[in-house]
């Protein structure tokens, strides 16, 4: 199974980016992991924000694959600690045959189009975090659960 994070829009502070490098580069040595960057719209200032969603939503549908296994990130979406996300991930290991697709939408949200093809989601907390924020507390989130399930001494109780 491949593990995906699909994000809207690049990153455009460098300590997130910094980050982003740093969690990436450990997640190759222990899963196939790979992040894709959906393209800021063009215009963007001319359409509602509505508008919006619909047109990124539409890019996030190009970038699914038929059997994908899609997991909105959304404050709305199920909560849980360190050691039930590894749980998760682990379960996914054993149900998904393709890819393991965990989608970041942009700064309003996503289409209900978008919301329909999701098989699911899940909620990293209660609050509400930035776009760009919530693509590095992910990944690390994400290390996290890997490094849990392969013994590894990054996570401490």
């Amino acid at each position: 199974m491949k593990i995906r994070l699909l994000v809207v829009g690049k990153t455009d502070q460098d300590f997130v980016e910094a980050g982003l490098n740093e969690f990436r580069n450990r997640l190759k040595q222990a899963v196939s992991f790979e992040m894709e960057v959906i393209p800021d719209l063009k215009n963007r200032k001319s359409l509602s924000f509505e508008q919006q969603k619909e047109k990124e939503g539409e890019s996030i549908l190009k970038s699914i694959q038929a059997g994908d296994y899609i997991v909105l990130l959304d404050e709305r979406g199920k909560e849980f600690s360190s050691l039930q996300f590894a749980e998760y991930i682990e379960r996914k290991t054993h149900t998904v045959t393709k890819r393991l697709v965990f989608v970041v939408g942009g700064p309003y949200g996503f289409s209900q189009k978008v919301q329909a093809a999701a098989h699911e989601k899940i909620a990293l907390s209660q609050m509400t975090f930035s776009h760009q924020f919530i693509r590095l507390i992910f990944i690390e989130q994400l290390y996290r659960a890997i490094t849990i399930l392969n013994n590894q001494p990054y996570h401490h109780e």
